[in-house]
């Protein structure tokens, strides 16, 4: 009867102008969609060059490589026989379009740009494309050469139209489209098309599948219908990492969900659905049916080819399941740990260093080496084959099998506790605790005597020692004093990530993890070109609060008890001298915040855009209960100071993993000056006038 259709979906962990790569896994998810029956396989966004490509976008050398990789699919007898959806960026008529390209059996079908872009946040894809803004509207576009002697089309339809096969009618959106308040999905569903596909290049941010999900599954519910999501995974070449979360979703239910973080490089999803589920759950929609018969129809491009096959009474479909989310320590378990490990195996280094102080923020940080340690061991132990290979490669032997994360740890990663005068030996001990613990190749050392001989050489050029304000030194002397010691750290770990594995005899370089956490960030509370100085940072993006909550976690699922003295512990610089033996200075106390009003502070600035006026009025009514409207005004105010005072720290801030929406990423994520006025004199006169009237 031709009810039941098989289709794919699938999450690639593309790499941006990894040509040869990323056919290769195009190439491995057809050959998986047609292994299970499959007819319809859809990819990621951009699948061919890399969704991240970002100013490449402009050359055409992207242009011609993606052309020459999909003349390499057309030609293949692997995409015979299934309808293949790619990702790749096309020019019409000297205009740079995102676009989905769709063929069968070496003939293009259509070729469909993004109607609506991704332009906020991470986003800038108005940048390098333009927005496809003839609605239903068809135009021919005449193919390379090198295609057309694949196909032996000189045109091919090029626009806002669907495909109309033998038994259905399917529809194209492309990732930002389901968020738009005016989804292609909704005029396309009421014209008739069964399946919509969303082609993706959605990153992870803590708490945000939840989102993802519920849209996919409310553009069926409403108006029924099949709904296929691919998305990117990974790390494809800067702060972000691509959630994979493929899925397939019918009447508003899911049928298949993808992993959310997973080391396999390709992942593919398929479903065999019943046509009438559909037709019958529109039936009794009155609404539906009833804004349908006036709908302006889509250009339908004919295809002679079936989704189903004739005799499929007996074909079981899916069922409805229960989509399992992760809670938010589990994300931060998971996400940095993949990204991790793509930016480890592509930068082609033997492993990590970390300047590993015994706080909170070093020790979470630790926590997720060691948790992709986990992820490898477990992916090798579920065979999978790249996984192996790479870990291979890095650890620089070709029989080797990781099998204990322990001892994984103990090969790729180097934690180090620099001590100076002003370290307590708690600090030292927990540090050292927490990497037996891991596993990891620990190092003490002492900074003492750099730290004497860099201020040594101011001494003897300037006549002048300075000196700690509990010596008698003035405020200025105690900080610079306190920043020699955190750049020192600076200098010594890339020292140690160059040379340690060579003073063991072993080949290859570290690269250099950074600690530094979002709320420090934004306040601008670290030293700049200290150790939040480094190649990357796994936890730039995430708030105190939820690494304490993901600390929590470790010691109950990775049974690592050195956290809970780690905890218990107030956070510390460890820059100012000890008093009677014990650490007097605290970060909170130095701030003249909590890390908890910084995370209120944060939300507001940027998800709520809020200016100094806007967040004091909306603080009152917040903190009504446990402070005064004179006492939120001064504590809005001297956040405000110091943030504009350090804003310029942000401009050197080390690329961090993105988790987080109020993230001060100066890089594209936060766009803000970083030269202020930082008197605020008008927007604190308003909130003084406004404080005095209350």
């Amino acid at each position: 009867m031709g009810r039941a259709v098989t289709v794919a979906t699938c999450a690639l962990n593309q790499w941006a102008l990894d040509f040869e790569g990323n056919l290769e896994r195009i190439f491995r998810s057809i050959d998986i969609a047609k292994s299970k029956g499959a007819r319809y396989r859809l990819g990621p966004e951009l699948e061919i060059c890399g969704y991240g490509c970002s100013d490449h976008y402009y050359e055409s050398d992207t242009l011609l490589h993606s052309f020459q990789v999909l003349e390499k699919l057309l030609e293949s007898p692997a995409t015979q026989d299934i309808i293949c959806d790619v990702g790749m960026p096309v020019l019409h008529r000297n205009v740079r379009y995102n676009c989905r390209v769709i063929f069968l059996n070496k003939k293009i079908l259509l070729i469909r740009p993004k109607i609506s872009l991704a332009n906020g946040g991470n986003y800038r894809e108005l940048r390098w494309f333009t927005p496809w803004s003839k609605a239903r509207h068809v135009e021919e576009y005449f193919l390379p050469r090198i295609i057309q002697e694949v196909t032996g089309q000189e045109t091919v339809p090029f626009g806002d139209a669907v495909l109309a096969t033998k038994d259905t009618c399917v529809g194209a959106e492309i990732c930002e489209e389901l968020w738009a308040p005016n989804s292609p999905h909704i005029e396309m569903g009421l014209d008739g098309v069964e399946i919509f596909t969303n082609s993706s290049g959605s990153h992870h941010v803590l708490r945000k599948a939840h989102a993802r999900v519920d849209l996919v599954n409310s553009a069926t519910a409403k108006n029924g219908g099949i709904y296929i999501l691919a998305n990117q995974k990974g790390c494809d070449g800067d702060r972000l990492y691509y959630d994979g979360c493929a899925m397939i979703s019918m009447n508003g239910e899911t049928v298949a969900q993808g992993s959310q973080f997973s080391l396999d490089d390709v992942e593919v999803l398929v479903a065999t659905l019943d046509l009438e589920d559909v037709r019958s759950y529109r039936a009794e929609i009155s609404s539906r049916n009833l804004a349908a018969s006036k709908v302006n129809p889509y250009p339908r491009v004919k295809v002679n080819f079936a989704l189903s096959c004739p005799d499929d009474v007996a074909v079981p479909t899916c069922m409805p399941i229960q989509w399992r989310h992760h809670s938010p320590e589990e994300e931060i378990s998971l996400g940095p740990a993949c990204w991790l490990w793509d930016y480890l195996r592509r930068s082609k280094q033997a492993g990590f260093l970390l300047p590993l102080s015994g706080g909170i923020d070093s020790s979470a940080t630790a926590c997720i080496v060691y948790s992709m340690c986990h992820q490898v061991c477990l992916a090798v132990k579920n065979g999978n084959a790249d996984v192996l290979a790479d870990a291979r490669k890095i650890v620089n032997d070709e029989t080797y099998v990781p099998e204990d994360p322990r001892e994984l740890c103990k090969r790729v990663f180097t934690t180090c506790y620099m001590a100076s005068e002003n370290s307590s030996q708690d600090t030292c001990n927990r540090a050292k605790l927490l990497a037996e613990q891991i596993g990891s190749y620990h190092i003490n050392l002492n900074i003492d005597a750099a730290v004497k001989a860099v201020v040594g050489i101011f001494s003897v050029v300037t006549g002048r020692t300075p000196r700690f304000s509990v010596y008698g030194g003035s405020s200025r002397e105690s900080l610079a004093l306190q920043n020699v010691q955190a750049r020192i750290r600076m200098v010594l770990a890339y020292l140690f990530a160059q040379l340690t594995l060579w003073a063991r005899g072993m080949p290859g370089g570290l690269l250099v993890l950074g600690s530094a956490n979002v709320d420090e960030s934004l306040r601008g509370y670290l030293t700049k070109y200290d150790c939040s100085s480094a190649d990357i940072n796994p936890i730039g993006g995430i708030s105190k609060t939820d690494l304490k909550n993901f600390i929590q976690y470790c010691i109950e699922n990775f049974q690592l008890t050195a956290l809970r003295s780690i905890m218990s512990a107030p956070p510390t610089a460890e820059l100012e001298p000890l008093v009677d033996g014990q650490v007097a200075q605290t970060d909170e106390a130095d701030m003249g915040m909590t890390y908890a009003e910084l995370s209120v502070y944060g939300k507001l600035r940027k998800i709520a855009k809020a200016g100094p006026y806007s967040m004091f009025c909306k603080l009152i009514s917040m903190w009504k209960e446990i402070c005064t409207p004179r006492e939120v005004a001064s504590k809005v105010k001297h956040f405000f100071r110091m943030y504009s005072v350090n804003r310029h720290k942000m401009t050197t801030l080390t690329p961090s993993y993105h988790a987080e929406n109020y993230s001060p990423d100066d890089n594209r994520f936060d766009l803000r000056p970083f030269l202020y006025n930082t008197s605020w004199s008008w927007q604190f006169r308003c909130i003084d006038n406004q404080v005095n009237a209350l």
